[in-house]
């Protein structure tokens, strides 16, 4: 297909993301996260290649991380993306790889990304509920993930020798107790019945690096350095799974 169709541009985001679910389907994830780049990296030979990678290649030990830090990752599932970046570079020697860290957006269902599942957390107020208040975060809004992808193009036509490793992320960062708590601040919605999770649970399944920020220099030494700011990136994306449809009603009008 991509011989039959020779695009200009491939942005390669396909993965098993899940750390946990990389955990107990490693056979799939692999397949995916790995054997899966290798192919596309292989066809789209001679065609600039975008691979969407991780924060998750490093440990979180020692932020924020350039471009040429040592990777270490803690679990399969960024083992699996590192391997995906080295199996891309070997057959496609021109791409780009582009590390991110969670991502959030426009989705079908809440429970589509780690940020916005948290919206559930907070409109069930009936019970009181408890969050990660540990990993550090930086939710990245994929509406400026695939901007930083057309202008690494644009550049990339300008310059052919623009390839390797970047990094790109959100600025603000938070842990999954204050994205929730952000969350309840922009729809204005109560948020007293979110809870702090100060200690990692014994049985949290794969392990998370503590804090694996993207220093986003090389980057930014383009021009490329657009963020658009948490809440209203998340009221975009978030307005319509609102249970109070007073308020969805008047978004936008």
């Amino acid at each position: 297909m991509i011989q039959d169709f020779q695009p200009n541009v491939i942005v390669h985001c396909a993965a098993e993301r899940r750390p946990d679910v990389v955990q107990n389907q490693t056979e799939s994830a692999t397949n995916l996260n790995v054997a899966a780049s290798g192919t596309i990296a292989k066809e789209s030979a001679g065609i600039f290649l975008i691979y969407i990678s991780t924060d998750y290649v490093f440990d979180g030990c020692n932020p924020p991380y350039k471009e040429h830090d040592t990777p270490n990752p803690l679990n399969l599932y960024g083992k699996t993306k590192l391997e995906g970046e080295r199996e891309v570079l070997r057959h496609n020697p021109g791409a780009v790889i582009l590390r991110v860290p969670v991502l959030y957006g426009d989705v079908e269902k809440t429970a589509e990304s780690a940020v916005t599942v948290l919206l559930d957390n907070v409109q069930d107020s009936s019970v009181p509920s408890t969050i990660d208040h540990c990993q550090q975060r930086f939710p990245t809004y994929v509406k400026d993930v695939a901007r930083v992808c057309r202008l690494l193009s644009e550049k990339r036509f300008q310059d052919p020798s623009l390839r390797g490793i970047f990094h790109f992320s959100g600025k603000e960062q938070m842990t999954k107790y204050e994205i929730a708590c952000a969350i309840a601040d922009a729809f204005n919605l109560p948020s007293d019945h979110l809870r702090p999770l100060t200690e990692v649970p014994t049985d949290s399944g794969a392990l998370r690096p503590q804090n694996a920020q993207l220093d986003c220099s090389r980057l930014e030494g383009l021009g490329i350095r657009h963020h658009t700011p948490f809440k209203i990136a998340i009221t975009e994306s978030l307005w319509p799974f609102l249970h109070d449809k007073r308020w969805r009603q008047t978004v936008f009008h």
